[in-house]
């Protein structure tokens, strides 16, 4: 179905990056072979690494993998967990660590322009420099802002203010013939045909190469404090969440957490946690003024409390509350060295713990070990498949665990269907995720959007085998 590199192309694409920014020798390009995710029979490796310079550079790139019928994937920061960017056609990596240039910031309109090459990370220091905020926080700050729009990436911070596609503006795309467009604008309104810009969001580098993004930021709150509310076991946590919501407050951040996955964290990163007791916690963040901070702090602690909760602690300093988010955003790096694979099902809020309580029964009923956490306050779930427990101070090995991982698997998948729940929230559905596809959507939903992919890329040499 697609060609191999020839020499003559590999020096038509030295030619336009220059011989330093064409990897293909093995040593160096094996980390491109996979994403964060754990099993290895899905790594593989490119033939090539490209990185390019600026859109010019793609454009051309791509227009040779057009005619060539060359497999391109895109890589942003590699952190992705549902192997997105492993190139398992192998062909041409496109890493963008050469493109990282802030373009614009645009103090009027609250907008900052970058080269998707940006990390989180990076993006972050840039945008506190200029006392504004960009509220979502999808974890691994090392992504980068092209992938975290390819995916739609979300976070801890997503309840009040939302994801990443509330916050892009306006995008460059690299098309697979190498033609450049732009998408979105500055504008608040726009009632002008389809939003070609929304298509682009969460499409996994299927449909084009994201080179520029406009972000829209909003001016920082006055004051953040964190909420950890104990209580005596999971249930009673995700039953509070619904409650604060009825109540008119609309919190940052709701994260629910076990203990024992807060004890592996804390054995990971030798931090601890700011309390002991209870079995499981909630994780709040609430912004405003000091005195509506203030006020809507006290008001979920007198809610959580009239709900089992066994205490409240409140944090007001903010290198304290940072040292917590690390903390919760570590978790799956605690988890990685005995997990198979890390679902995203999202269920609607007030089905939570109805998926807690059925994963919990296919734990006891397989003998085996499920990991559960997530974002209390927009039902994504993040579920761990394990071939390990940590018990007394090491990893122990479950027993006939590669026997239960995919009977595990498909049944907490039907889970999520049953509880008129989504595939994935966050982390997209990439190579690990697509088996999965029909049974959360009609053979019509996926060729509408399988015929949207033809038009865009008719030679499928846009990150192939994603998805489908």
């Amino acid at each position: 179905m697609y060609n191999k590199l020839s020499e003559e192309i590999l020096e038509g694409f030295k030619k336009i990056i220059g011989e330093k920014n064409v990897i293909y020798d093995r040593e160096k390009i094996i980390d491109y072979s996979h994403d964060e995710i754990t099993l290895k029979e899905f790594y593989n490796l490119p033939e090539v690494v490209l990185k390019p310079n600026n859109n010019l550079e793609i454009s051309e790139i791509l227009k040779i993998c057009y005619r060539e019928k060359i497999p391109v994937t895109a890589r942003g920061g590699g952190t992705g967990l549902s192997g997105g960017c492993i190139p398992i056609y192998g062909g041409v990596i496109i890493d963008f660590e050469n493109m990282k240039k802030v373009i614009e910031v645009d103090k009027e309109n609250f907008t900052i322009t970058v080269e998707a090459g940006l990390t989180l990370k990076e993006f972050y220091e840039i945008v506190n420099k200029h006392n504004m905020f960009f509220p979502p926080h999808p974890g691994d700050e090392s992504a980068t802002i092209g992938g975290l729009i390819a995916t739609n990436a979300g976070g801890a911070r997503a309840v009040k203010y939302g994801v990443m596609r509330n916050f892009v503006k306006e995008i460059e795309v690299v098309l697979p013939d190498g033609s450049i467009e732009t998408f979105g604008g500055k504008y608040k309104k726009c009632s002008s045909g389809y939003s070609l810009l929304n298509l682009f969001i969460g499409s996994e580098g299927t449909l084009g190469i994201i080179t520029k993004a406009t972000i829209s930021l909003i001016p920082p709150s006055e004051k953040i404090y964190t909420l950890i509310i104990p209580f005596k076991d999971l249930g009673q946590g995700i039953k509070v969440s619904p409650l604060i919501i009825q109540k008119k407050i609309i919190p940052l951040a709701i994260e629910f957490l076990e203990k024992n996955i807060i004890n592996l964290v804390e054995n990971y990163l030798n931090k601890k946690w700011p309390c002991e007791i209870g079995n499981a916690y909630l994780m709040i963040m609430v912004d405003g003024t000091e005195e509506e901070t203030l006020k809507t702090s006290e008001k979920i602690a007198e809610i959580c409390s009239e709900n089992g909760a066994l205490d409240v602690f409140i944090i007001e300093d903010e290198k304290r509350q940072k040292e917590v988010l690390d903390m919760r955003s570590m978790i799956y790096e605690a988890l990685k060295s005995n997990t198979l694979e890390i679902l995203d099902i999202t269920v609607p809020v007030s089905k939570i713990y109805n998926f807690v309580y059925e994963v919990k029964k296919i734990e006891e009923k397989y003998k085996t070990y499920i990991p559960i956490y997530g974002h209390a306050g927009d039902g994504n779930v993040h579920t761990h498949i394990m071939k390990g427990e940590f018990k007394e101070n090491k990893w122990v090995e479950i027993e006939n665990w590669k026997e239960k991982y995919k009977l595990v698997k498909d049944e907490i998948h039907i889970i999520g269907k049953n509880l008129n729940g989504i595939l994935s929230g966050e982390h997209g559905i990439g190579l690990l995720k697509k088996e999965y596809l029909s049974l959360f959507f009609s053979e019509k939903h996926i060729n509408l959007m399988k015929e949207i992919k033809k038009i865009f890329d008719p030679n499928n040499i846009l990150n192939p085998g994603k998805i489908f």
